[in-house]
């Protein structure tokens, strides 16, 4: 549609873009070393968890950014990792997600940080199970599992758009990317009444 502007989320072309097009990158994988971070700070086993959905480069970036946030402030920590599949169907299976959930707490981890899509809601019923805390993905997901969600890695695409609209809006839409990261406001993590006690004074 070349006479009309066009946004689309995240994600990133592979090819040259043209100028009707703009496409908003959240950086999940770097903004998931801070996850790592908060986890390796809070960690009473030196042993976390992630469970990934399918097992791709995207979620690859969740996993590698985690594993580097964790051992940048607990270098002698341990991270375990799974994934629920190789298709699709690995983004909605709670069932395979409580499985390797429980596998991971019961190997010495205590706090599991998934992107998994509903299979993350196994991974919260897991925590629940066990006793232990799990960390929620691209939204507040402390309502799924009260208690037992330590936080949750959020993409905060509404003020993304609302930014975009507003350069449409003065004329000053141009193709291009935008990669939202924490100092853009693209990405951030939950910290409220609700999980304020869960979190030590270091983060």
């Amino acid at each position: 549609w070349p006479n009309e502007e066009t946004l689309t989320l995240t994600t990133r072309p592979a090819a040259s873009i043209p100028g009707y097009m703009y496409f908003l990158n959240s950086q999940t994988g770097t903004f998931s070393k801070v996850i790592g971070g908060v986890r390796g700070l809070t960690t009473k086993t030196n042993t976390v968890g992630f469970v990934g959905g399918m097992d791709i480069p995207l979620i690859h970036k969740f996993e590698s950014g985690y594993k580097a946030g964790f051992h940048k402030v607990n270098p002698k920590g341990k991270v375990l990792v799974g994934y629920a599949g190789m298709t699709g169907e690995a983004f909605k299976d709670p069932t395979k997600g409580k499985q390797l959930g429980l596998a991971q707490y019961n190997s010495g981890a205590d706090i599991i940080f998934h992107a998994s899509g509903s299979t993350g809601l196994g991974v919260f019923e897991a925590a629940r199970q066990k006793g232990k805390l799990a960390i929620g993905v691209d939204a507040d997901q402390y309502h799924e599992a009260p208690g037992y969600i330590l936080t949750s890695m959020i993409k905060k695409v509404d003020e993304s758009v609302y930014k975009t609209i507003e350069k449409a809006l003065h004329g000053e839409f141009k193709g291009g990317v935008w990669d939202l990261g924490l100092k853009e406001n693209g990405v951030d993590y939950v910290l409220d009444d609700n999980n304020r006690a869960l979190l030590s004074q270091e983060v």
